[in-house]
């Protein structure tokens, strides 16, 4: 069977949720038992969002093979259950770059260079790449922004080309779209969907489907109208209704038959659906039978989509538990050495310090891990968050109190935490970092090592900074251990407290390689620790 390529596309508005329709539709196509990657392309000009302002971006994405990528491709990861990769993901600026270093060296035979064909063809080219990274069955493309942009033409136009390039019959155009409710006239309104259609249509795209977002239920006679408008089956009308979580989705657009109607158009063959454990999922969801709180301490607490796989994470281990994990936020500039921490972190199970760059909103997070250390609650470092463990350590328990990070202090004497030396004479920053999957050596009888149930493990990096070796013995000597280690190299990747209930700070980012019916084992390990500490309390 050849590669089948589905092309998603957004009308009426941003943020309609086509990255989580691209993901639904892949569980639903995968649990046929068929091959399924997905990959978004993103008509911004940066080269990836690695130097990007999460407020505008929101959280970065790594790979196992070190690509930063759009948070959309931890969607696609967490619902199809397949480790992605950098070739998942282009941006305008990957696609651009690519033609103008070809063409500086030479490539078009001093040809004047223009977005029909070079740009286009060097899309259509990036499609392909997800075939030569993995061999799949379906191929998802998932289009950003809205039609009509400007910077999308170039990516519109391509995959328009594509159909005529590997046959009508391997290719199928799905377009979501937004039917608004008016209150005060009870009414549901097709306009802005026919109008996003045409633009569409204006082109060269014909949609095969269309998927509309609406806050109540489409009628047939809604369904009736848009397909005599806009030139479709009133079949392959799809009513993607809000839903109360995310993982209900799959479900929801399953019984409109979206799948079914997929499979009759691309003429897939392939095995009835098996979606038991994503209805056991849902099932676990709708049935939470506790409440369990984490405070995460962070500076982008107004952006939740900043630490977005953190969030599903701790929801995926809330779910193994069949608890509902409540979310605290609190902005680690508010918080020092004045602030009253018991009124702060008296609700408070879990305590979660993410990863993130820069010198802002530090010493809160110090403060925040040692209430957390002295007051024997349960605490998570990720990244940046086990390197504020570190400090804080140091300054209050082996009383170095000048301890710190070289990167927010480059004359301090003691630098507890330092720039990785390949890092130190880089001057470009994006996609320099220690990036993608690294194996790590977990030491036995410790709170990773118990977790994971097994010595030898893999996760996902994105850092510069590390655990300053010459530090290791005093830290031991005083209680903080190192329980994982990456020998090549000889560095430290995570850090426990012995005598503490749950102390673990992890140099990697374990939020990246959850799933929400297989948590990860670090999460799932906290919330355990969590709930203990809730019941301790009673």
């Amino acid at each position: 069977m050849s590669t089948k390529f589905i092309f998603i596309t957004g009308g009426v508005l941003s943020s309609l949720g086509k990255g989580i329709c691209a993901a639904s539709l892949g569980r639903l196509l995968k649990s046929r038992g068929l091959k399924v990657t997905i990959q978004k392309f993103d008509p911004y000009i940066n080269i990836d969002p690695g130097t990007m302002n999460p407020f505008q971006h929101g959280e970065v994405f790594v790979t196992d093979d070190g690509g930063e990528t759009d948070l959309d491709l931890g969607h696609y990861e967490r619902f199809i259950d397949e480790s992605l990769s950098k070739y998942n993901n282009f941006t305008s600026g990957k696609i651009y770059g690519a033609v103008i270093e070809k063409e500086r060296r030479g490539d078009f035979l001093g040809n004047t260079v223009q977005v029909i064909p070079h740009i286009t063809d060097e899309i259509k080219s990036s499609i392909r790449k997800t075939i030569t990274a993995k061999k799949s069955d379906v191929v998802l493309t998932e289009i950003g922004g809205t039609v009509g942009d400007i910077e999308s033409l170039p990516f519109l136009e391509a995959i328009r080309q594509f159909k005529k390039d590997i046959g009508k019959e391997n290719v199928l155009y799905i377009h979501v779209t937004y039917v608004p409710y008016l209150k005060t006239s009870d009414e549901l309104k097709t306009k802005p969907t026919q109008h996003s259609v045409k633009e569409l249509r204006s082109i060269g795209i014909q949609p095969d489907i269309i998927i509309c977002r609406s806050e109540i239920k489409i009628n047939e006679s809604i369904k009736a109208k848009i397909s005599l408008f806009c030139d479709i089956e009133k079949e392959a009308i799809i009513n993607a209704i809000d839903a109360k979580h995310l993982y209900e989705i799959p479900l929801n657009l399953k019984e409109e038959n979206l799948d079914e109607i997929v499979i009759s158009k691309l003429r897939l063959k392939c095995d009835d659906a098996k979606l038991s454990s994503w209805v056991k999922l849902v099932k676990t969801i709708n049935n939470l039978e506790d409440t369990v709180t984490i405070g995460i301490v962070g500076k982008y607490t107004n952006l939740k989509d900043a630490y977005l796989s953190i969030i599903e994470s701790l929801y995926h281990g809330g779910y193994f538990f069949k608890s509902n994990v409540e979310i605290k936020w609190i902005n680690s500039e508010i918080i020092d050495e004045n602030t009253d921490m018991n009124a702060i972190f008296k609700d408070i199970d879990g305590i979660l310090v993410p990863g993130g760059f820069g010198v802002r909103g530090i010493n809160g997070k110090v403060n925040a891990i040692k209430h957390a250390r002295e007051n024997k609650i349960p605490f998570f470092g990720i990244c940046l968050g086990m390197q504020c463990a570190v400090i804080e350590f140091c300054r209050d328990v082996l009383n170095l109190k000048d301890s710190n990070s070289s990167e927010f202090d480059l004359e301090t004497k003691n630098p507890v935490i330092d720039i990785i030396p390949e890092q130190k004479n880089i001057g470009n920053l994006g996609g320099t970092m220690r990036l993608g999957k690294y194996p790590c050596r977990l030491i036995k009888n410790t709170k990773a090592f118990n977790a994971y149930g097994t010595k030898l493990i893999s996760e996902r990096h994105r850092h510069r900074y590390e655990l300053n070796n010459d530090y290791i013995q005093a830290l031991k000597n005083k209680g903080m251990i190192v329980s994982g280690i990456y020998d090549e190299k000889n560095l430290a990747e995570i850090v426990e407290i012995e005598g503490h209930p749950w102390f673990v700070g992890v140099q990697f980012h374990p939020e990246f390689k959850s799933r929400p019916d297989k948590p990860h084992p670090l999460f799932k390990s906290f919330i355990e620790a969590a709930i203990k500490n809730k019941q301790s309390k009673y």
